[in-house]
């Protein structure tokens, strides 16, 4: 077994593997004595997140220095967690963080639709079905980048559906076998965030909404369309808040990896 594949498997299979003689005790020791955080001062940097949850911790951008921002993936890093996701970061920091990646031979990718970087590989898509993101406008799009990207880098099929609002109703509609076939629906959508309860309406799976500041002044930057989706009639519609693509990208994908607890 590689070594990459050993660092990524949590506790329960890292014992299965010393079960199977895949693994040594020493091995299985080590991965799990890994201490939980690596304090650097400005930041406890989680580095059981993965063991715990599936994936390493994520980077929120905003706020934080390039330099604060390098210092804390390159914890992550050390730590083998495979692909690592920095959220809301400009360009400006992008490119001072991909220099430095570079430096110490790490993938880096910037998404600026989605304000997301990248540092290592994304994930092969898995799980038990296909995540569809879909938005009412096109002035929605960098939201649901932010869920799109999320999703990918955590390991999922994403369908876009951009630009498909209540205003065309009929371009939804055109798109409704795409819906019945996902396994968890994002419905992204500012103004009044009517888009939610339509796709409610017709998905036989969990839909996440999310609500964007998109809209003119009575949308009060997003707040309408955040109490209008609270307020759903449709059954099954949850709801996140404001712009918080990532938020919904990252539920999406735990949704599309539930499996029985063994």
């Amino acid at each position: 077994m590689r070594r990459e594949d050993r660092m990524e498997l949590d506790v329960r299979e890292i014992l299965e593997a010393v079960e199977r003689g895949e693994m040594s005790a020493d091995e299985a020791l080590t991965k799990i004595k890994l201490k939980p955080f690596d304090d650097i001062g400005y930041a406890k940097v989680d580095l059981h997140r993965k063991v715990r949850q599936g994936a390493a911790e994520v980077v929120y951008g905003a706020g934080k220095s390039a330099e604060q921002i390098i210092g804390i993936v390159e914890s992550i890093a050390s730590a083998e967690q495979g692909c690592i996701l920095i959220t809301r970061i400009d360009r400006e920091k992008s490119d001072a963080v991909g220099a430095a990646m570079a430096e110490k031979g790490i993938k880096y990718e910037y998404h600026e639709d989605a304000r997301i970087g990248l540092c290592g590989s994304m994930a092969e898509p898995s799980g038990i079905g296909k995540v569809v993101i879909a938005t009412g406008g096109t002035s929605d799009i960098p939201v649901a980048e932010e869920a799109a990207v999320t999703c990918e880098a955590l390991g999922n099929e994403v369908v876009r559906l951009y630009d498909v609002g209540v205003a065309g109703i009929h371009r939804l509609l055109d798109r409704r076998e795409d819906i019945m076939n996902a396994s968890v629906v994002i419905a992204i959508a500012g103004m009044e965030g009517a888009l939610a309860s339509v796709v409610g309406g017709i998905a036989d799976c969990p839909v996440i909404a999310v609500p964007t500041s998109v809209g003119y002044g009575a949308a009060f930057e997003g707040l309408t369309a955040l109490l209008s989706m609270l307020n759903s009639c449709a059954s099954g519609v949850s709801v996140v808040n404001i712009d918080n693509g990532f938020g919904a990208g990252y539920m999406a994908h735990m949704i599309n990896h539930m499996a029985p607890k063994r």
